[in-house]
């Protein structure tokens, strides 16, 4: 069983056009996989509905102390990519840059390759985004080319 732990950030926003700004809905995760055809069983546990810019230590530490009491070996977080390498220290995130819910997302391709790369990599934390793996003690958001890169 893969556990996946939500936390909010651009993956989970929806675009209310009567606002005309996003906002942190619901995960698609789950909708995702299915969508998907992923073949192994998950299962999803909503922590909090933030943009990565307003965790606090307390939030980072609601995420550390549930990935470290869950039965699952293979942890999967959503989060928000500004803030992803802070976060990052002790964990396999994801997210996008774009909300789920826009056509041209990349969460459903980077939801995918997170559950691979959970299959794959040795114990420890990583980031994966884009088709790539990186080391969080490394890495930081490129926001003028839109990735991330590792220093």
């Amino acid at each position: 069983m893969i556990r996946i732990f939500t936390t909010g950030g651009t993956i989970d926003k929806v675009y209310f056009d009567a606002l005309s700004e996003f906002e942190i809905g619901a995960s698609p995760v789950s909708e995702l996989l299915r969508e998907a055809n992923f073949g192994l069983p998950f299962a999803v546990t909503p922590l909090m509905r933030k943009d990565s810019l307003e965790l606090t230590d307390a939030d980072r530490e609601v995420i550390r102390a549930a990935v470290a009491e869950c039965a699952e070996t293979k942890v999967l977080v959503t989060h928000g990519t500004d803030t992803m390498p802070v976060t990052g220290a002790q964990l396999v995130l994801t997210g996008a840059m774009l909300p789920a819910s826009q056509r041209s997302s990349d969460a459903f391709f980077n939801v995918g390759f997170a559950m691979a790369a959970l299959q794959t990599l040795p114990h420890g934390a990583w980031i994966a985004m884009g088709g790539q793996i990186f080391d969080p003690a490394r890495t930081r958001k490129d926001r003028a080319n839109n990735r991330f890169i590792e220093d």
